[in-house]
C-alpha cells in the first residue's frame, strides 16, 4: 500500500514551495513523484491549436519528489509521517501523531 495516494492532502517539506500544502493529483510510484495542486509551478509555451486559439504561456505543475512530501493529517491539522496497521484483512494508513486512521 502507498503511503501518498492520489487526492490525499499533503504538506511540501522543502524546496521553494516549502510550508505550502495542496492535493495529489498524479502519483508515479517508479520516479517517486507526485503532482501537487498549485506547487511547484513552472512556465510552459503552449502553442496555438484549434482547442487554444491564444497559445502563450501557461502555469503547469511540475513533479515533486516523494520525499520532499508529508501527509497532512485531517484530525491534527499537521503533517505527520505514515503508519500502518493490519485488523482483519484490511491494512490501514495510520497518522504518527495521533495514530488516527487516514
Amino acid at each position: 500500500m502507498a503511503r501518498i495516494k492520489k487526492g490525499d492532502q499533503v504538506y511540501v517539506l522543502s524546496g521553494k514551495d516549502r510550508g505550502k500544502t495542496g492535493k495529489v493529483l498524479q502519483v508515479w510510484p517508479a520516479p517517486q513523484q507526485a503532482l501537487v495542486e498549485r506547487v511547484n509551478l513552472l512556465k510552459h509555451f503552449d502553442r496555438r491549436n484549434p482547442k487554444n486559439q491564444a497559445g502563450g504561456i501557461v502555469e503547469r505543475e511540475g513533479p515533486l519528489a516523494l520525499s520532499k512530501l508529508a501527509l497532512f493529517c485531517p484530525k491534527c491539522r499537521k503533517p505527520s509521517r505514515v503508519g500502518f496497521s493490519v485488523s482483519g484483512e484490511a491494512k490501514q494508513r495510520l497518522c504518527r501523531r495521533c495514530k488516527a486512521v487516514i
